[in-house]
């Protein structure tokens, strides 16, 4: 039986869901990073970021290459960076509107 498209993405989104896998996302976008060097830009404990790199690899979003005694990280695809751009022009959107309500809000309580 054949998954559903909405499924698939559902679960895509799902794997986008943790702030640490965002914010490794985001650090990826700028360039590839070796782990050592995400620790502290992340700021968590070193298990949890290979916890959440490896969900990240399983995924398809981030690929791995060795050097040394160093494994890089880099995306599988700049349109990874796009949806990452995208969605804070959408929340940038969303909070503008917001902003404005409480605006019109607070000026129309002092009337």
């Amino acid at each position: 039986m054949k998954t559903p498209l909405y499924q698939v993405k559902a679960e895509f989104f799902k794997t986008l869901g943790h702030p640490v896998r965002i914010r490794v996302l985001e650090l990826l976008s700028q360039r590839e990073h070796a782990v050592a060097e995400m620790l502290p830009e992340v700021g968590v404990e070193p298990a949890n970021l290979s916890q959440q790199l490896a969900v990240l690899r399983r995924a398809g979003l981030v690929t791995t290459r060795k050097e040394g005694s160093s494994v890089y990280y880099s995306l599988t695809s700049p349109r990874v960076a796009e949806l990452l751009r995208v969605a804070r022009e959408i929340l940038t959107g969303v909070l503008s509107d917001q902003i404005q309500l409480l605006e019109d809000l607070t000026n129309s309580a002092d009337r």
